[in-house]
């Protein structure tokens, strides 16, 4: 437990929470949304500070991260907490409970994280990912702190529900962000996330703005955000605002948590492949095999340049720089 960033308070017990756009007011012995952020006497702390419920290595493609070091391996980070209240999660027995309600969690410091990661020569940095890492601020940045000094990346996999003064602290050390965008209507994030969109747009724009490697995933839930004409203002969306070449993953969805609803039909999600690629460069689907959706072309000359098979990767006609070897036309950031 550690206490926390980016809160005030408003009298002598009652604090509010600044760190993302809940702004939670919180009363002595008080919860936020996330369940992991308590008020104790006046101050804000961080309950699963230090505290993980897993740490595997992974390869990067698991993010999902097809643009971002393809084919290499990441140490990924979780603890518990969300700040969304995702009626569809797909992470739920850790995403939506607490440190009293979760015994599997282990303590490891951010120097005991960094010394893991460096075990394994090939290993690119660290991923904080698996449940939302927005709602564990403190130790994400007590760690990323530590990975930079030692040549290690940070990649952040977040629904991007967060505040600008945080993230603009937070974003120095995060070098790739691979972002669940749920739907593009405020109806949809109000009724089946318990929150709003257009936080979450100003998020994606400011990682932009920044220069981040980004990459964006949107879940298609069967007759809740796969209207085809929603879809298209969205992507159409990326496209202007985030750039025609950001990666952009179509990912399946399956009944979970309080959904229930039927698991989203191949014949739509090659639908909305079709409609993506009309306006973005890199499209790719994912929790489904096809033929089509999980390799990398060139946007120039088409030629494949990455083949994945679920999450065997081969470079096929990229050179070191990330540019097409035959056409030479830029397909990943320098760095990457």
């Amino acid at each position: 437990m550690k206490e926390a960033l980016y809160y005030s308070k408003i009298d002598k017990q009652t604090i509010r929470c600044e760190l993302c756009p809940h702004n939670c007011i919180l009363a002595k012995g008080k919860r936020g949304i996330c369940r992991v952020r308590k008020n104790y006497n006046g101050k804000l702390f961080s309950e699963n500070y230090s505290n993980v419920c897993s740490l595997n290595f992974d390869p990067i493609e698991k993010k999902p991260l097809y643009h971002y070091f393809p084919g290499s391996t990441i140490l990924s980070v979780g603890s518990i907490g969300c700040n969304l209240s995702c009626k569809f999660c797909q992470n739920w027995q850790i995403s939506q409970t607490n440190v009293d309600d979760y015994p599997n969690l282990k303590s490891y410091s951010a120097e005991e994280i960094i010394k893991i990661a460096l075990q394994k020569p090939e290993n690119t940095g660290i991923a904080y990912t698996y449940n939302e890492p927005i709602v564990w601020y403190e130790y994400m940045l007590d760690i990323a702190k530590l990975a930079h000094k030692n040549n290690l990346k940070n990649v952040m996999v977040t629904n991007g529900f967060i505040n600008k003064e945080p993230l603009s602290e937070l974003i120095n050390y995060i070098d790739a962000f691979s972002v669940d965008l749920k739907a593009f209507s405020e109806s949809f994030y109000e009724i089946l996330t318990s929150s709003k969109l257009e936080p979450v747009k100003n998020t994606l724009k400011f990682i932009k703005e920044k220069g981040k490697h980004l990459e964006i995933t949107n879940l298609v839930i069967t007759e809740l955000n796969d209207d085809e004409i929603e879809f298209e203002k969205m992507v159409k969306w990326i496209s202007d605002e985030l750039g025609e070449d950001t990666a952009f993953h179509i990912s399946r969805y399956f009944p979970a948590y309080k959904l229930n609803v039927n698991q989203t039909s191949p014949e739509k999600l090659s639908k909305l492949f079709e409609i993506a690629n009309k306006h973005l460069n890199y499209v790719y689907l994912g929790n489904i095999i096809t033929e089509e959706g999980q390799n990398t072309y060139c946007k120039n000359c088409k030629t494949q340049v990455i083949n994945r098979q679920e999450y065997f990767t081969k470079i096929t006609s990229l050179d070191k720089d990330g540019y097409c070897k035959k056409c030479k036309t830029k397909i990943l950031n320098s760095e990457s």
